[in-house]
């Protein structure tokens, strides 16, 4: 008899999931073992890897996995904790008897590369009963590895590189349907569940009372279906007219926690939401009337998100600042612990971007155009700090944190990739109401909720609150300088430098 261990990593769903159908239809398959694995041990609500509120997302999905296989395939999904070399050396044991196949989806992630790797070479290689079958990332729309290995390819640098490619690809890529693969639970099933015992397995209800409470951002398959339904497929007139530049950074009025964009992103990255399903509800909509299009639309988004996977996996040290060909090696300041923990604890004394800071640290999320002023504010616009300590904050931190996407946002945002805006073009931390940041500032009601120090400041002075005379400090509760924190830095000094040693480190690389 054939057993199927399905293991799920970055699809965490069971809509469009080929790992899952194939095993589930297969006719040599007789046996399927469903298993996810936390390999990393927990302690004080995060691991070495995930904070808190990604963790928690994490495991909000996992949960929610494992009821949708149990209730609509009657499949149990096995949990288990540990290393996933001893885990699957355990599995052996327990599996001696069948012949076993271990199904996995592509990854251009070096961390799941290597364990790929690694369970090859010290368990499949050295089991004449095991074998093991990779699919294609049904993380993405494009086939990366087929599209990096092909003849004629070449990193894509911008957009117009991009809808090149869609076209090569798919013809008229903006109508397309992808056909997508979904396991039919109502058919003869010619697979049954298996149950199997290992010291590495754990329950559930074993680790939820080592983490925090779930947040705004439910993880799971059901919730990234709700939103989708929500957000995109009853909205026509959002998706056809959505232009991402002009969303508002500040969220929702009345709801500082709701994203004025989907808000799909977290279930994107963790694959409870198939990226071809987003991409085939956009078509629907956009095939009926005029529409906006790539870079600005809901599909541009999508297109910008492919050409990270691909330039992580065809460019060598992605994640580097130097021997990168997507990055400039621009003489960072050194590090500066100081100013590090007060950016990453929202106390520079900036309001926007301490708020933003904030709702990371809160929330686990934070709206494309915050990221912009954080990143800006952190290296080129006013601590000189090098673009690897935000990243790795961020990589920890963010509930849709996703190595390919967080590694292109800063190097685009720290100005020193190819595809990065002009280096010089600095975000102003203390915006007003035409400012690019898209910030709402007439009420502030997301800086008053975020940064409550300031709630009863004026509108006037509640970007730059070290401006505001005494007696107006006296009279809402709150000195600055002692309830809230004085600028860490002179912004204006700081980006007139900035921009000196920008220019100066570019001149020395030519």
């Amino acid at each position: 008899m054939q057993v199927a261990v399905v293991w799920f990593r970055n699809s965490l769903r069971i809509h469009d999931n080929p790992v899952l159908s194939w095993a589930y239809e297969s006719e040599n398959v007789d046996l399927i073992l469903p298993i996810y694995i936390f390999d990393e041990k927990i302690h004080l609500r995060s691991t070495q890897t995930m904070a808190e509120h990604r963790l928690r997302f994490q495991f909000d999905c996992v949960e929610n996995l494992h009821q949708n296989l149990k209730n609509k395939f009657d499949l149990d999904l096995h949990i288990f904790s540990g290393d996933c070399l001893e885990v699957f050396e355990s599995l052996r044991e327990q599996l001696q008897p069948f012949e076993v196949i271990l199904l996995h989806e592509y990854s251009t992630n070096p961390r799941d590369r290597k364990q790929s790797e690694t369970i090859e070479n010290k368990l499949i290689s050295t089991n004449q009963t095991w074998s093991a079958k990779s699919f294609p990332s049904s993380q993405t729309i494009l086939d990366i590895e087929a599209i990096v290995g092909s003849s004629g390819y070449k990193p894509p640098k911008s957009m117009k590189d991009m809808i090149r490619l869609f076209k090569t690809e798919f013809g008229d890529y903006e109508n397309i349907i992808f056909e997508t693969n979904d396991p039919n639970p109502s058919s003869l099933k010619r697979s049954q569940g298996l149950s199997v015992n290992s010291k590495y397995q754990v329950s559930l209800d074993k680790i939820q009372p080592l983490l925090t409470a779930s947040g705004y951002f439910l993880g799971g398959e059901n919730e990234a279906i709700s939103r989708l339904e929500k957000k995109v497929t009853s909205q026509h007139d959002y998706v056809k007219n959505f232009s991402k530049p002009k969303s508002i950074s500040t969220n929702v009025q009345g709801n500082p926690m709701e994203p004025t964009t989907t808000g799909l992103s977290p279930y994107i990255s963790t694959g409870c939401l198939s990226i071809r399903r987003l991409w085939n509800s956009c078509s629907e909509i956009q095939q009926s009337s005029e529409h906006t299009v790539p870079p600005v639309s809901l599909h541009g988004q999508i297109m910008f998100r492919e050409m990270f996977y691909l330039l992580s996996r065809s460019v060598e040290n992605w994640d580097q600042d130097s021997g990168n060909s997507q990055c400039k090696e621009i003489e960072w300041g050194e590090l500066d612990n100081a100013l590090l923990d007060s950016w990453d604890s929202g106390q520079t004394g900036f309001p926007l971007i301490d708020a933003m800071m904030r709702q990371l640290n809160a929330t686990g999320w934070m709206h494309h155009l915050g990221r912009h002023a954080v990143s800006c504010f952190l290296t080129r616009g006013q601590l000189w700090q090098n673009w690897t300590h935000g990243r790795d904050i961020f990589e920890r931190k963010l509930i849709d944190s996703d190595w390919a996407l967080n590694n292109g946002n800063w190097l685009w945002l720290a100005g020193v990739a190819p595809f990065s805006m002009p280096y010089y073009r600095i975000y102003n931390p203390c915006p007003d109401s035409k400012s690019s940041l898209n910030v709402e500032t007439k009420d502030a009601e997301f800086i008053r909720y975020w940064v409550p120090e300031l709630s009863e400041f004026p509108s006037k002075y509640i970007f730059e609150p070290h401006l505001a005379p005494l007696h107006i400090q006296e009279s809402v509760g709150c000195l600055i300088g002692k309830d809230y924190p004085n600028p860490i830095i002179d912004r204006k000094e700081s980006r007139k430098k900035n921009l000196q040693s920008f220019k100066l480190s570019l001149e020395k690389l030519r």
